[in-house]
């Protein structure tokens, strides 16, 4: 065993480096990734360690610094692209590993460590972007919508770029299908009478979670909807979950928004906090807030009974999550995990232009079903409600559930809701599916 230590400490002594501050951690790698609106820069690490990121001026630069770490002699420093204009490290003080990002522009910088996946191992990632200011244009149609106006859903593909999210035992990966079901979902807003798509990601590039929110604002959005596609360690898991944002992470948007509000025009449907007394501003985000997530947790129960007609429901009611691309305090978001990649059966569907079609088509209709019931005052839709589309809901009973409790949340009467399935009694079982009467 002290043979073993000593060369490595010598290692260490050659570097620059006392026995006091022995390296734990290895850089084992350096990736840049760029967009038009964003650049990420991403550390490959031999395990998480403490770190530190911070802007300096005159000139630009990134700077990170990595406690008790070295870079590995093999790592190749990744040209600049984006808003990376070079890259350098150099060892510090105490074992610390700087890495310097030198800018073209004056941007900032959000970091984050993330836990190993299928392609990759324990990573720090850094997302720079330009400060994004709320446009004047969406924050004048908020306080005066135009007559006849159309809807505008904004249409996020999860992941992109560096970040392929899950992959299928085939190779599919998350970030290919969710675009493809983006763009046909794309294709039939558009076609939609009074409606209008924003395509948050249209190619292959990351964008940063918060930069998607503020396209979707910058557009004066009526609707955000995130589509990804589902893995989970048992490959026999299936089906369409929709999310909406929970309390707690609706609460930690609002201390952020609040403790930042003296810095940011922050515009809440259309109104400044930042003038606001702390009370006021509180009172104002909750209260947007709270109505943005019942209008979500109403589009996502129509998207989920649409979708129950095309792909297994895994879970039949709408699901709460602390998701941060669901935070925005003013616009209707859910998030739909289509499918579960990880099932060898989806992933074969989902890599079918056919299953993606009927994916976006139910979600579309599931969007028109809310926006007839709830049009934007002075909208397209208001003034020209579309027809109602009646076809028949499937849905799979969970866990606790009752035929009775079905038939209330669908609004039915149980005798009808009995009569539709030719049950004799009241009871059901775990994954069995029923059919909704139309009404």
């Amino acid at each position: 065993m002290i043979s073993g230590f000593r060369p490595f400490v010598l290692v260490l002594f050659l570097m620059g480096f006392s026995p006091s501050h022995l390296i734990a951690y290895e850089v084992e790698g350096l990736r840049l990734w760029s967009s038009s609106e964003s650049t990420r820069f991403v550390i490959d690490l031999s395990a998480p360690t403490q770190h530190r990121v911070f802007n300096l001026e005159n000139p630009n630069r990134i700077v990170v610094d990595l406690d008790d770490t070295a870079i590995a002699e093999s790592v190749k420093l990744p040209d600049g692209q984006g808003f990376v204009s070079g890259i350098r490290t150099g060892n510090q003080p105490g074992g610390k590993l700087r890495v310097v990002l030198d800018t073209n522009e004056n941007v900032n910088a959000q970091s984050f460590l993330l836990e190993p996946n299928q392609t990759y191992g324990h990573r720090l990632v850094v997302d720079l972007a330009l400060t994004v200011v709320p446009s004047v244009r969406s924050s004048i149609s908020q306080l005066q919508p135009a007559v006849n106006r159309p809807v505008i859903v904004a249409i996020d593909a999860g992941h992109g770029g560096d970040d392929p999210g899950a992959t299928g035992s085939k190779g599919l990966r998350e970030k290919d299908v969710v675009l493809g079901i983006a763009e046909r979902l794309a294709i039939e807003v558009e076609n939609q009478p009074g409606m209008e798509p924003v395509l948050i990601r249209t190619g292959d590039y990351y964008l940063p979670l918060r930069s998607r929110i503020s396209r979707a604002r910058d557009s004066s959005a009526d609707l955000f909807i995130s589509i990804h596609a589902d893995a989970f360690r048992d490959p026999s898991v299936r089906g369409a979950t929709v999310y909406v944002l929970s309390d707690s992470g609706a609460s930690d948007e609002a201390a952020l928004r609040l403790a930042k509000r003296e810095n940011d025009a922050d515009l809440i449907g259309g109104v400044s906090l930042a003038d606001k007394e702390p009370l006021l501003a509180r009172v104002l985000l909750d209260l947007s807030q709270n109505a943005s997530i019942s209008a979500s947790s109403a589009v996502g129960e129509r998207v989920i009974r649409r979708l129950s007609n095309v792909t297994p429901i895994r879970k039949s009611r709408v699901q709460r999550a602390p998701f941060l691309v669901l935070k925005s305090p003013d616009i209707p978001s859910i998030l739909i995990e289509t499918a579960y990649i990880s099932n060898p059966t989806q992933e074969s569907e989902l890599r079918t232009s056919a299953y993606q079609q009927s994916l976006a088509s139910a979600i579309h209709k599931g969007i028109v079903d809310y926006f007839r019931d709830n049009p934007p005052p002075n909208s397209y839709l208001a003034l020209n409600p579309p027809p109602l589309e009646k076809t028949p809901i499937r849905h799979v009973i969970s866990k606790g559930e009752t035929l009775s409790e079905i038939a209330e949340y669908y609004k039915v009467s149980l005798s009808a809701l009995k009569r539709s399935n030719s049950l004799r009694n009241d009871i059901v079982r775990i994954g069995q599916v029923i059919t909704i009467p139309v009404t």
